[in-house]
């Protein structure tokens, strides 16, 4: 599900802070760039104002938010929400014991982290990120968390990349979006 550009006026002043570089970080890559809505400060706000209307009243207790930009996102959200904020990160930056979950990208492997006890049995979780591609990284979000018994309610972007098919890897799981690029 994503939000209509009709039944918002916000949505049409979040998609024209975001800058499409073509070409990064190679050859045929129209890289989402959103440092330049981070620059913002009303564009910013609107973007956290719309996810935090729609989960605010979920009993979502943890929003787990994946490296890097995830963290831009995520915190303001669980803060205004009452939520903790879970981040997952990319292998060896998490001190002490985490758990991980291993995934294929379109080039290789990654892997994603989260400490040990960071989530409990029933919690009810939101994943963020910025963008949707292929939705490797989302599903192994997924994946870590309902490992340790959580219940994903949802997973929230900033972008999708609906050409890229990434919505259809979440096994049926809801994705929530703002602005679709194709």
């Amino acid at each position: 599900m994503s939000i209509l550009k009709d039944e918002d006026p916000r949505i049409h002043g979040i998609k024209t802070k975001i800058r499409v570089v073509p070409n990064f970080p190679k050859p045929g890559i129209m890289f989402q760039d959103i440092t330049t809505l981070l620059l913002d400060p009303k564009a910013f706000k609107d973007t956290i104002d719309l996810f935090v209307e729609r989960y605010k009243g979920k009993n979502i207790s943890v929003v787990a938010g994946i490296e890097a930009r995830g963290f831009i996102f995520g915190p303001p959200i669980a803060l205004a929400i009452g939520a903790k904020f879970v981040p997952l990160r990319k292998p060896k930056k998490l001190p002490g014991d985490v758990i991980f979950e291993e995934y294929t990208l379109e080039y290789g492997r990654d892997c994603l982290e989260m400490h040990v006890g960071a989530v409990q049995l029933g919690e009810r979780a939101l994943v963020v990120d910025d963008l949707i591609a292929t939705g490797g990284t989302l599903c192994a979000a997924m994946n870590l968390l309902e490992r340790v018994g959580a219940e994903v309610v949802e997973c929230a972007c900033l972008i999708e990349l609906p050409d890229l098919q990434g919505r259809e890897r979440l096994n049926g799981k809801p994705l929530y979006v703002l602005v679709e690029y194709q």
